[in-house]
Formats: C-alpha cells, sequence, structure tokens
C-alpha cells in the first residue's frame, strides 16, 4: 500500500522548526500543528495509509516528538514501530504514547485490539524503570528511557458521578511509584483503570551515535 502525501508535507520536513507525528490521528488531531498519520482519509489526516510505511518515508533523526491516544494497541507488530520510532526522533525526542489499561473491561469489546498495556510494559524495551520489580529487556538495542508512566482514571459520558470517584482514586494511586504498583497488583480488578500513559525519551543507541 502506498502513502497518500495530501499536502506534499514530506517536501518541506527540512524547512519545520519542530516536526511532530501524531499516529492514528483519526478525524480529530489532539496537536493541531502536527502530521497526522492515518490508514482513514480524514480531513486532518496529512499522511494517509499504514504506520511503518509512513514512517520510512522520514529521514534518520528528522522528527522532534511523537504521540499516540488508543492507537498502539491496534498495530500488529509493536517491536517493529519501536525500531521505527528510534530511527526518526531526533536524540532527545520524546514519544507520548496512550493505550488501554489491561484491566479495563471496556476494550475487550473492541475486536480490533490486538493487546493491552500496564506499568511495566516498556519496561523491557528502555534503559531503566520507575518501579521495584525488574524486567529482562527484548531487545539489545535498547535507544529508550522511560520519562514516566501514569494510570489515568476516568469513565466516559454520561457517567459523571462515576468519573469524579475514578479521578479521586488517579490521585491516591498515581501519588508516588510505590502507590502504582501496589493498585495494579492488588487493585486493579476491583477499581478498574481507564488507560495508561508513558512518556519515552529517545537515547543514542550507541555512544557515539550523534543527533
Amino acid at each position: 500500500m502506498s502513502v497518500l502525501d495530501k499536502a506534499s508535507i514530506l517536501t518541506e520536513i527540512a524547512r519545520r522548526e519542530r516536526v511532530h507525528l501524531e499516529l492514528g490521528c483519526g478525524a480529530n488531531k489532539r496537536t493541531p500543528s502536527a502530521i497526522g498519520i492515518d490508514m482513514l482519509d480524514y480531513p486532518c489526516v496529512d499522511l494517509v495509509g499504514d504506520v511503518y510505511e509512513a514512517l520510512q518515508l522520514f529521514p534518520d533523526h528528522s522528527v522532534d516528538s511523537v504521540s499516540s491516544f488508543h492507537f498502539i494497541e491496534h498495530v500488529p507488530d509493536v517491536n517493529r514501530l519501536l525500531t521505527d520510532l528510534a530511527r526518526v526522533l531526533k536524540i532527545g525526542g520524546i514519544a507520548r504514547i496512550v493505550a488501554p489499561h489491561f484491566s479495563n473491561p471496556y476494550f475487550y469489546s473492541d475486536l480490533t485490539h490486538n493487546r493491552f498495556f500496564g506499568l511495566y510494559t516498556f519496561d523491557y524495551y528502555a534503559t531503566n524503570s520507575h518501579f521495584s520489580r525488574k524486567v529482562p529487556t527484548y531487545d539489545n538495542k535498547i535507544q529508550f528511557e522511560i520519562s514516566s508512566v501514569d494510570l489515568i482514571f476516568k469513565s466516559s459520558r454520561p457517567f459523571y458521578f462515576r468519573h469524579g470517584f475514578k479521578k479521586l482514586f488517579g490521585s491516591l494511586f498515581n501519588s508516588s511509584n510505590f502507590m502504582k504498583e501496589l493498585y495494579e497488583e492488588n487493585f486493579c480488578y476491583l477499581f478498574p483503570c481507564y488507560e495508561v500513559s508513558y512518556l519515552l525519551t529517545r537515547k543514542p543507541a550507541h555512544q557515539n551515535e550523534k543527533q
């Protein structure tokens, strides 16, 4: 499948002061100035096509930041996506990824979801961890550092009272990394979390890698 560059965005990448990508932006981009990438041709989408093919069109270290909101759970190969993001991001560039938490029952209804996410998901692909439990790394070319991991508690409309109640839980369980781990190990199925937000920072794969 070829990628449709609707406004010749790719020809002006080098002239942009900052390049921000929004993956799977859908019908509404969270950041209007972002380059929106999506399979569906919504008016706000700049590059229409497969995300892997779209990322291949960007030069190495040409992107300042990337965001995705409820997109990564749909992709067939997260390892490949992380590899592509590491290539296009500048050293020190950030990737903000928001995905459904595994305890949220709503997301099991969507047949297009390939996987769910928890506190430790990206620990397997990062140089560091914020948490006491240690996990192995599955990639010998670790190119990301985890800057933050936050649990997000909310409820959909019209459950406003429930939403407010869950926000209180969020304040409590996000108060420290210890509380986040305590929640996920002991309370997540009593008080399901809506989603989890990760902030990853691009690190050099090797000491001699330059921006």
